[in-house]
């Protein structure tokens, strides 16, 4: 009788964990999806900033190639992909001129550390 009843106990257990778990998908699905998209568009767009902020240093990265990251492919990811993630985010902790004043300021310090003009 009394495995008889552990094994009850158990099968709601399980069932319970089940229905907890499908309610959490769902939670997931309808209200983090966006925020996880987000972080997976700042993360690779970080990565490719990054990536430009060291051709821009690498001593064998050509003056025109500098000036295309630095003119264009880096301004253009910030934009377009890094600060729409960061704003979605967090919209109150970020505001959009704020972080074009920190693209404006980088910019700035490139241009004058490597001599660069658009």
């Amino acid at each position: 009788m009394k495995i008889k009843a552990i094994i009850f106990v158990l099968f709601l257990t399980i069932l319970a964990g089940c229905e907890d778990q499908h309610k959490i998908v769902e939670n997931f699905e309808s209200t983090n999806a966006d925020s996880v998209i987000a972080q997976v568009q700042l993360t690779q767009s970080n990565k490719k900033i990054i990536r430009f902020v060291d051709e821009l240093y690498d001593p064998n990265t050509s003056a025109h190639v500098r000036t295309q990251i630095l003119c264009k492919k880096y301004p253009d990811e910030y934009i377009k992909n890094y600060m729409p993630a960061l704003l979605r985010l967090s919209p109150k902790e970020n505001m959009k001129s704020e972080l074009l004043n920190d693209l404006e300021s980088a910019l700035e310090y490139y241009k004058i550390h490597l001599k660069i003009k658009c």
